[in-house]
This record gives C-alpha cells, sequence and structure tokens, in this order.
C-alpha cells in the first residue's frame, strides 16, 4: 500500500499560480503511476492530469492543458501539480492518487486540498 499526503493548497488571485505537492510514504513510489483529481460541491471528482511511473507519459484534462503541468520525483517520493494562470473555476478540492502499474484503476487516495482563485 501507499499513504499519499497533498500540500500547497491555498487561496490565489486569478491568474496566479499554485504548486501542489503530494509525498507517498508505504510501498516503493516509482511502483505506481500517479493522478492529480480535483472537485466541488455537488460535481463528480474529474481527473486533472496523470504522469506514468517513469515519468514518461503524461496526461491532462483539456480544461488544464497548457496551464498545469504534473511531475514527479523518485527519489523524493513525490509528484507535483504546477498550475499557471489560475482561473476561478480551477477552484476545488484537489486530490493526488496513485495506481500499480498495469491497473486501470487509481485505488490510494490523499485526503485533499483546497485550492481557490478569487477573481
Amino acid at each position: 500500500q501507499v499513504q499519499l499526503v497533498e500540500s500547497g493548497g491555498g487561496l490565489v488571485q486569478a491568474g496566479g499560480s499554485l504548486r501542489l505537492s503530494c509525498a507517498a510514504s508505504g510501498r516503493t513510489f516509482s511502483s505506481y503511476d500517479m493522478g492529480w483529481f480535483r472537485q466541488t460541491p455537488g460535481k463528480e471528482r474529474e481527473f486533472v492530469a496523470g504522469i506514468s511511473w517513469s515519468g514518461g507519459s503524461k496526461t491532462y484534462a483539456g480544461s488544464v492543458k497548457g496551464r498545469f503541468t504534473i511531475s514527479r520525483d523518485n527519489a523524493l517520493n513525490t509528484v507535483y501539480l504546477q498550475m499557471y494562470s489560475l482561473k476561478p473555476e480551477d477552484t476545488a478540492v484537489y486530490y493526488c492518487a496513485a495506481r500499480e502499474r498495469g491497473e486501470s484503476g487509481y485505488d490510494y487516495w490523499g485526503q485533499g486540498t483546497q485550492v481557490t482563485v478569487s477573481s
């Protein structure tokens, strides 16, 4: 199993930037593909970005492509989400998630970190 703890959320003005971090502990971090999701009240959790175990493959939701960058440091057991040009509609609780290599679903989740973008 892997345990995930997010940090870096906060309040930022529209057009600003934030970097989220997700620290993993437990099993070998490089055994997992990693993802970031977000959720607002009354809506389903949505995929934001994903990165393969090696960092060689990255995917993004269309709404964040070109503004957000996912990366990972396997030596530090950490995955990051760098967010630029933030918009009020990016306001959400952001969750880090992990899935074992070869699996389709994310099985492990962090507790979430709030990102609020003011207009």
